[in-house]
């Protein structure tokens, strides 16, 4: 009865803030000032960025079928989890193209059953590990340097990651320190912002794209990426953790590094294709090794974390497109694949998803600045990594003890409401088939509630 005495009482509050909110109207006339999308206005001339962002998202799910569970499991109780991430946002432009960026974040609350037991995820603002506790932690701090291969310049929309609003129109953009991959790889900009779009791990990115990242999502990285108006080329360097979803980075790049190529085309007015390769190299254990270990009786359960070996590598690539229509409609898909012998080390267990959606204006309803999304994700795994679940195994975020294999397939809706200035609500359900690639266990739906500002 309390979590659905407070779920309840968040969704009236939605409610009541959409219904009592100023309309958005549509900006058609050039000479209508553009709308406010933050709490305090920033000037394109300033050499200083000062922003910052607050993301609170509530999820509950009810009871479901779950004939047993194991460790790592998504617990088949009703239970509800509110997540909490707030961050700053600093920079400062120097002479010679030259930036200077420094974020701080936070990351409280919990997810459902403390991020474990779904490959798809639903809330990507959680930290998978909670014992991190909810202390502010440096997220960026990194040197962005422009160097210009052509006088002609375009404009641009000035971001805390890039504080330019003028860029020339071919250009060499080199970026150096601590940073987050999926910022720059694999971007989508249907489905990438967990604060006003999706939520789910596996739609907001690639789940088979397991990028080089700590507990928290970042790394160490350097990322050299050159720029034309019909394409661009981009190649990072990155650590590795030193154990699967780690805090800590390995430093010995000899053995632990990720290496990752993407290739972006334009080759249409609102058309965008991205094409993406990468090798991780780290400690990692053997999935086939595991299962010999416990089939032979050397190990007592199969432990991929004691069959771990520095150097080994693991490979991938995906595909990203997405489309804008000339009005109200955009649509996105991905797919990405990874070999599937050694352990998920990063982001997610997956060795193979496909994605595909789309989101709707709310001009169709005088509400310009709202959105209407939906997407449906299939997430596959290897046959050894399914062969090592169903014996028993445990990864760093599935383990139901043993596994009736079937492909997690998830849809997930939202419906984010522009409130004020830089403040929105959203509502979404996410319905989510084979949780934990078990076919035994579920379906799950969950419901969200989210409150975004952007300051």
């Amino acid at each position: 009865m309390p979590i659905r005495v407070r779920f309840q009482s968040l969704f009236l509050f939605l409610v009541l803030s959409v219904a009592l909110a100023p309309t958005a109207s549509a900006q058609t006339d050039p000479g209508v000032a553009a709308p406010t999308t933050t709490m305090f206005p920033h000037p394109d001339d300033s050499r200083w960025w000062l922003s910052g962002q607050v993301n609170l998202i509530s999820q509950l799910h009810g009871q479901f079928t779950s004939p047993y569970q194991g460790d790592n499991s998504l617990r088949p109780e009703a239970e509800q989890a509110l997540s909490r991430l707030w961050t700053i946002y600093t920079g400062v432009t120097l002479p010679g193209h030259t930036e200077l960026l420094f974020d701080v974040e936070s990351a409280g609350g919990r997810g459902l059953s403390d991020a474990l037991g779904l490959a798809g995820f639903t809330n990507l603002d959680v930290v998978r590990n909670p014992t991190l506790g909810t202390a502010p932690y440096i997220a960026r701090a990194m040197v962005h340097v422009t160097i210009p291969l052509s006088a002609e310049v375009v404009d641009a929309t000035p971001t805390a990651l890039s504080l330019a609003a003028h860029v020339p129109l071919r250009r060499i953009e080199i970026r150096a320190g601590k940073l987050g991959m999926a910022d720059f790889f694999d971007v989508n900009t249907v489905g990438s912002d967990s604060h006003l779009q999706f939520t789910n791990w596996t739609v907001d990115n690639n789940g088979a794209f397991d990028y080089a990242a700590d507990t928290r999502g970042y790394t160490y990285a350097a990322i050299v990426e050159y720029d034309t108006p019909g394409w661009s080329l981009r190649f990072g360097e990155a650590l590795m953790p030193t154990v699967a979803n780690g805090i800590d980075m390995d430093w010995n790049i000899a053995r632990a590094r990720a290496d990752n190529l993407e290739l972006e085309l334009h080759p249409a007015a609102g058309l965008a294709v991205r094409l993406l390769g990468y090798a991780n190299h780290a400690n990692m254990g053997s999935y086939n090794e595991a299962i010999q270990g416990f089939l032979t009786g050397h190990d007592p359960k199969p432990d991929v974390t004691a069959h771990r070996e520095p150097g080994r590598v693991k490979t991938g690539a995906g595909a990203n497109v997405e489309y804008a229509f000339p009005r109200l409609v955009r649509v996105f898909a991905r797919t990405g694949w990874n070999e599937g012998n050694n352990e998920s080390f990063a982001y997610t267990e997956a060795n193979d998803s496909a994605q595909g959606g789309g989101d709707l204006s709310g001009l169709l309803w005088k509400r310009s600045l709202d959105r209407l999304g939906v997407a449906v994700v299939s997430n596959g795994l290897s046959t050894p990594h399914r062969q090592y679940l169903a014996l028993g195994g445990l990864g760093f975020l599935l383990g139901d003890g043993t596994l009736r294999y079937g492909r997690e397939n998830i849809l997930e809706t939202y419906y984010t409401a522009h409130l004020w200035r830089g403040l929105s609500a959203s509502g979404g359900l996410q319905y989510i088939d084979h949780p934990g690639y078990n076919r035994d266990r579920g379906p799950v739906v969950v419901g969200m509630l989210r409150l975004h500002a952007d300051f």
